[in-house]
């Protein structure tokens, strides 16, 4: 049961939990990377379930503090620690004061997840030394709640949690030997690092070519114009070929559109099923990607393979990467230096539709080139 606490015990309590705390921080290792690690505010509700808490404490509250650092995108683990109020059912008695103090795991949806508005439900354990009164007692907590990010960079994340408190009492002679039950409802505050913003991606539309290449013959300005197709620079797709307007300075190819921030593809890249393997029936594709590549040579390109959400996690993800290092191995059979070329593989995490039909399936099985670094000269700009 819980034993009310006097202010020695408060202040003696305080002492404890905070040298814990900080042995805690400092065994903890430290993320390869930022974006791993997470700091969760959890304020709530707390409310005993069973005797002889029920009959000694009213509702009260509390909140817990963790700091959790990511093994993998799904699985979080750190210290946390944790502080319950009680009021007393009885006029002038004392209230029940509850620390915690131990570690934490936690089970999301990964923070970097498109679909449903980002939102990651959650589940998480705790293992505890809780400190009630003059006695130190094993406990363990057990929560589930949602993750909704705030704004677009995601550092800051909030939502709803549910938590049962369950503490062990062993045998003590004078004392209620019945375990504590409590369940805490309350929200969850997380802030984090949030994933790197974007480079600005400016639209141009072919009116907007059209009026810069009528202005060009008046302006007092000389327009760079390095392939003289009659688009400048400035919104010209393929600076270093000659093209059209209507294709906003690129060759009008036939599988293949090249925009500022990635090549779109009019067929998709196919490969064996559940293999690395492609397609003959993709090789003109991938020829032709290839030569908007060579005619295009301040591109470099990250190829992206995408798989839908069937099988394992590990198998989806290996299998995204060799079918990505696949084409970028075709490509560079075909002509394009390899240090223009980068491979990465995403697994499921990036679906473009959803996994639950199957043309939805088929849609995010897809290999993607994204434009992320463009070599510009004469003093051009992006």
């Amino acid at each position: 049961m819980f034993r009310t606490s006097t202010k020695a015990h408060c202040a003696r309590d305080g002492a404890v939990g905070a040298l814990l705390f900080a042995m805690m921080l400092i065994s903890c290792p430290v993320p390869a990377t930022a974006s791993d690690f997470g700091v969760l505010l959890q304020p709530g509700v707390a409310v005993p379930l069973t005797a002889p808490q029920s009959e000694r404490f009213e509702t009260g509250g509390g909140q817990s503090l963790k700091m959790l650092f990511g093994l993998n995108r799904y699985l979080d683990i750190g210290p946390s620690a944790s502080f319950l109020y009680l009021p007393s059912t009885t006029a002038g008695a004392e209230a029940g004061v509850v620390w915690g103090f131990g570690g934490s795991a936690r089970l999301k949806r990964p923070h970097d997840a498109e679909s449903a508005y980002g939102i990651s439900p959650w589940l998480d354990a705790d293992a505890l030394f809780i400190r009630t009164g003059p006695l130190n007692r094993f406990g363990f907590a057990a929560a589930a709640g949602l993750a909704v990010p705030i704004g677009e960079a995601r550092a800051f994340w909030f939502g709803p949690l549910v938590r049962y408190l369950h503490t062990t009492q062993g045998e003590r002679a004078g004392f209620d030997n019945r375990d504590a039950k409590l369940l805490i409802v309350g929200v969850s505050l997380e802030v984090g690092p949030g994933r790197k913003t974007p480079p600005e991606v400016r639209v141009v539309t072919k009116e907007v070519v059209r009026e810069v290449v009528r202005e060009v013959p008046t302006s007092t300005v000389k327009c760079a114009d390095r392939d003289s197709d009659g688009v400048p620079d400035i919104v010209d797709r393929c600076p270093d070929v000659a093209g059209t307007q209507d294709q906003y300075g690129c060759p009008e190819y036939k599988k293949v559109v090249v925009k500022r921030d990635k090549l779109e593809l009019k067929e998709k890249i196919q490969f064996a099923w559940n293999e690395a393997k492609l397609e003959d029936a993709s090789l003109p594709l991938l020829d032709e990607v290839a030569q908007a590549l060579k005619d295009n040579k301040g591109f470099r390109v990250q190829i992206e393979g995408h798989t839908s959400s069937e099988g394992a996690e590990d198998h989806n993800q290996a299998l995204s990467e060799r079918r990505a290092t696949a084409v970028l191995d075709y490509l560079e059979a075909h002509g394009v230096a390899k240090s223009r070329l980068v491979s990465k593989g995403f697994s499921s995490s990036v679906p473009v539709d959803t996994n639950a039909t199957t043309a939805g399936r088929e849609s995010n099985r897809r290999v993607e080139f994204v434009v992320y670094f463009i070599l510009l000269n004469d003093g051009s700009a992006q």
